[in-house]
């Protein structure tokens, strides 16, 4: 006994799925009409009436789109979304065919779905057609100015700032994974050339050589001096505290701690040298 492989699986689906929708009646326009002006009264069976009878439509329109890397199946269900935005928001007093309202809606959800199954990352609607409006500007301009087009002049094209250009294209950028399993041996990763800093010997040495010197230099400040830096910045696993609480706990203004902090500070870089850690 053979066994069902997946692909005969959705075969077989979607024949039981197209023989369904065949058998749901199509709409006149007059049907549309009222079937509109009672969705707009809220009436859940009307809208179920108008999309069962356009799911034809969106298998149409699916099949158009339809490659390898996304299954015929998960197109339609994407475009039957959009349909059933369409169905929402159809208004008969746009007399137009009810159809011809939907493929908008229902291209759009398709498109949108082939772009997020070829990204990584999946981006806002609004962000896919800025990159998308990008790409087709760049087109235009290298056509035009006989070479590639800089980020300002494409900026300057679509009316947004050059800061909006390069976030959109970096957005926009292939995606490469850490590890890959890559029969070649001369191919590598991007763990490859990124240095592995998650202990470094010789950082933890003058971490901690700059903290003993810091803690030493404290005991020659004065006392408040002192006292201000250890709340200010967490010494001996004190917590940070701000300049009023700081005040409130010595009796003093927070103006008058800020002026202690400010002259503490100061001190300590007049008489250390941290250069002296770093070899220069």
């Amino acid at each position: 006994m053979s066994v069902q492989t997946e692909a005969s699986r959705s075969e077989d689906t979607l024949k039981i799925y197209y023989e369904r929708v065949k058998q749901v009646p199509l709409l006149t326009a007059e049907d549309e009409r009222e079937l509109s002006m009672r969705i707009q009264a809220g009436d859940e069976e009307a809208r179920s009436r108008l999309i069962e009878a356009n799911l034809r439509l969106v298998i149409k329109i699916a099949r158009a789109f339809a490659n390898f890397d996304v299954p015929l199946i998960d197109l339609i269900q994407e475009g039957n979304m959009g349909l059933i935005k369409a169905a929402e928001r159809f208004d008969y007093r746009r007399n137009v065919r009810f159809s011809t309202y939907a493929s908008w809606w229902i291209k759009q959800a398709v498109t949108r779905s082939l772009v997020n199954s070829r990204r990584a990352i999946r981006l806002p609607h609004r962000k896919e057609e800025l990159i998308k409006r990008i790409h087709k500007t760049y087109g235009f301009l290298s056509q035009s100015l006989a070479r590639e087009p800089t980020s300002s002049e494409i900026a300057a094209e679509l009316g947004i700032t050059e800061h909006v250009v390069y976030e959109a294209l970096e957005m926009s950028g292939a995606i490469m994974p850490l590890e890959g399993d890559y029969e070649d041996d001369e191919s590598g990763s991007v763990l490859d050339v990124f240095a592995d800093e998650t202990y470094s010997p010789d950082a933890e040495l003058f971490k901690n050589c700059i903290s003993e010197r810091t803690v030493a230099m404290l005991e020659a400040l004065m006392e408040k001096e002192r006292q201000v830096l250890i709340y200010r910045f967490e010494f001996y696993g004190n917590k940070k505290r701000t300049l009023k609480g700081i005040g409130q706990t010595m009796g003093i203004s927070a103006e008058t701690v800020r002026q202690i902090e400010k002259r503490a500070i100061r001190k300590l870089r007049e008489q250390t040298d941290y250069n002296d850690f770093l070899g220069i």
